[in-house]
């Protein structure tokens, strides 16, 4: 029995409602003259609405002077409401949603999707078991106990580069404990890497997918930042960096396969632009709620805290885009996360991994909660609407004499 995905208003929105600044993407359906296809929204308490005429894209929505005040004077068209734009998201499993109705998409669009990796003590341990284990669960707990009686809980007091990092980077390498993982989790360069190709990230209510051949899994609850071409952070959205513990763990050089696949990036459900109600303060005390709900009758529940981040989030920003490299069309940031379940899900010592048909809640207060339903890669919606198909589909719905 498949367990249903079901979305709406209370879940999908922050706990203060519509008090913040709310935008997103949603795919609108055709009409008798002009075609189906992505529009900037806005959320409001009379509806969702299409600002596409003031910006065609997110990422011109956030080259604007003024973001919030561009959405706030936008009077946009409306599409319908919220609960019936959540009503258009697929129902079943293989089912990308029908281009007849409404539905939302992930916030973003030419931004490129970026993400910070071994950011969180707790991440940067399980890490370090991954490659220690070549990628085998079933090791995991005798490394873990290992590296918990060397370090103990020293590594979430560690601030990067600092002259205790260095002195714990000496005696791991004099133990033969050192890794690459430690290197970029409290050393003075983070690991940032681009997690999805530009376009391919899925929305709230869709099918992320598994690569078939990994046995070893997980979600990544994080948030996620909106930067423009500037450098400058205009906003946060929730994000789930799918992750294959048994490909990076047998090398780090596979990293691009256990985290870009078809449907490994889920954004949503939507993107709040600081304001005078929101701002980077909160994504610095931001709690990550996770829920994993399996057709087998398993819970999996965890949090992730950002007050723990080893890293402010400014400065993995001020790592990812500046003088040495440029994004012209902005970028989405993945902050990384304190989740790593080591829970066992079927034999002991087998540990966390998903099963097809989970249920993913990832949720915190301010940004409300993305859901999504664990599929294989192979097996759901193959991505087709890629950067030339936008480009086609605002020509020949007139958006295209409009700044991008």
């Amino acid at each position: 029995m498949t367990t249903p995905l079901v979305l709406n208003i209370k879940d999908t929105l922050p706990d203060d409602g519509f008090t913040g600044t709310l935008v997103g993407r949603a795919w609108l359906p055709p009409t008798d003259t002009t075609p189906g296809g992505p529009a900037v929204v806005v959320l409001r308490a009379d509806g969702v609405f299409d600002i596409s005429d003031v910006a065609p894209t997110m990422s011109s929505l956030l080259e604007h002077d003024d973001p919030v005040a561009t959405v706030r004077n936008a009077a946009g068209r409306w599409i319908g409401s919220l609960e019936s734009i959540l009503a258009g998201a697929p129902a079943s499993v293989g089912d990308t949603g029908s281009d007849t109705k409404a539905h939302l998409l992930a916030p973003c669009d030419l931004q490129v999707i970026k993400a910070a990796g071994v950011t969180f003590a707790g991440s940067l341990i399980e890490r370090v078991i991954e490659e220690q284990t070549k990628g085998d669960p079933a090791g995991a707990a005798q490394i873990r106990a290992k590296i918990q009686a060397l370090v103990g809980d020293s590594l979430a007091s560690i601030r990067p580069d600092s002259t205790e990092a260095r002195e714990l980077k000496a005696l791991l390498i004099a133990q033969g404990m050192w890794s690459q993982y430690l290197e970029v989790g409290i050393g003075p360069d983070a690991e940032v890497f681009t997690k999805a190709p530009v376009l391919s990230a899925l929305g709230t209510g869709t099918e992320i997918g598994l690569h078939p051949k990994s046995e070893w899994n997980n979600p990544e609850p994080e948030v996620v930042l909106a930067i423009n071409s500037r450098g400058e952070v205009l906003g946060a959205t929730l994000g789930n960096d799918v992750n294959l513990r048994d490909f990076e763990g047998r090398s780090a050089l596979l990293l691009g396969k256990a985290k870009d696949n078809n449907g490994s990036t889920a954004i949503g459900p939507f993107l709040r632009l600081f304001d005078e109600s929101f701002s980077i303060d909160h994504v610095r005390q931001a709690e990550i709620g996770l829920r994993v709900e399996g057709d087998d009758g398993f819970v999996l529940v965890g949090t992730s805290s950002m007050n723990q981040i080893t890293r402010d989030p400014l400065d993995l920003v001020a790592q990812t885009i500046g003088a040495i490299h440029q994004y012209p069309d902005g970028a989405m940031l993945f902050l990384g996360t304190l989740f790593a379940p080591v829970e066992d899900r079927d034999a002991p010592g087998g540990g966390f991994t998903h099963k097809e048909g989970d249920i993913v809640r990832i949720a915190t207060p301010s940004l409300g909660t993305l859901v999504n339903r664990v599929g294989r890669s192979d097996r759901i919606a193959p991505w087709q609407f890629g950067t030339r198909a936008l480009i086609n589909n605002l020509a020949q719905r007139g958006l295209l004499g409009k700044p991008l």
